[in-house]
C-alpha cells in the first residue's frame, strides 16, 4: 500500500511540473555536501603545532628547500646530526628578531617556525649560509607560501618567519634528518 501512494504522489508531482524541483534540490543537496568536505581531503587546521621527542642535543641546520603540490606548499629543513628533537610552528601577528625589530614579510599571515638546529656546526662554523636572509628560498609564483625569511639563531635554536597568503591549514613533521611543513593552499 504504501508502495503504491508513493508512485502515485512521485507521478502527481512529474504531472504537475515540479519534476525539475526534484532534480535541482538533488543537485543542490549534493553540491552543498561536497561544499562542506575538506579541501583535498585536508583536516590539519590552522592552530599552533609542537613536538618534543627527546632531550636536545645539538643539531645543524644544512638546507632549506621548497615545493609546490596539488593541494599544498612545502618547506623542508634538512638537518644534520639526526633529526631534530623539538620544534613549534604558529600563526603569529608579528615575526621578530631577537632585538625586537621586526622581521617584514609578505602575505596575509605569519608563520613562524621555531625549531632545534643551529646554522652553526659543532666546529663553530656557519653550516647553512644564505645570500638574503628575507629571501631564503625562491617561492615566486607558490599558491600559498609568499616568503621564506631568516628570523635568527640562537645556540641550538633556529626561528624561521613563513609569509603565508592567508591563515591557512598546515601540517609538520619529521622525517630522517629533515623537518617538513606543508601549508594548504585552501580550507
Amino acid at each position: 500500500m504504501f508502495r503504491r501512494t508513493g508512485l502515485l504522489v512521485a507521478a502527481l508531482v512529474v504531472a504537475a511540473g515540479f519534476g525539475s524541483v526534484s532534480a535541482v534540490s538533488a543537485e543542490a543537496v549534493s553540491s552543498s555536501a561536497s561544499a562542506s568536505a575538506p579541501y583535498c581531503g585536508i583536516g590539519w587546521g590552522s592552530q599552533e603545532k609542537i613536538a618534543v621527542t627527546s632531550p636536545a642535543t645539538p643539531r645543524v641546520l644544512a638546507n632549506i628547500r621548497a615545493g609546490r603540490h596539488a593541494c599544498y606548499d612545502r618547506l623542508v629543513f634538512d638537518i644534520r646530526g639526526g633529526n631534530a628533537t623539538w620544534y613549534d610552528v604558529n600563526y603569529v601577528t608579528t615575526m621578530k628578531y631577537s632585538d625586537d625589530r621586526v622581521v617584514p614579510l609578505r602575505g596575509g599571515a605569519k608563520l613562524m617556525i621555531l625549531m632545534q638546529a643551529s646554522d652553526y656546526n659543532h666546529a663553530g662554523w656557519t653550516a647553512y649560509r644564505y645570500t638574503n636572509r628575507n629571501e631564503l628560498v625562491n617561492v615566486s609564483g607558490y599558491p600559498t607560501i609568499r616568503q621564506v625569511a631568516w628570523a635568527d639563531s640562537l645556540r641550538i635554536t633556529t626561528t624561521v618567519g613563513v609569509g603565508v597568503r592567508a591563515r591557512l591549514p598546515f601540517r609538520v613533521f619529521m622525517l630522517p634528518g629533515r623537518l617538513v611543513i606543508d601549508v594548504a593552499h585552501h580550507w
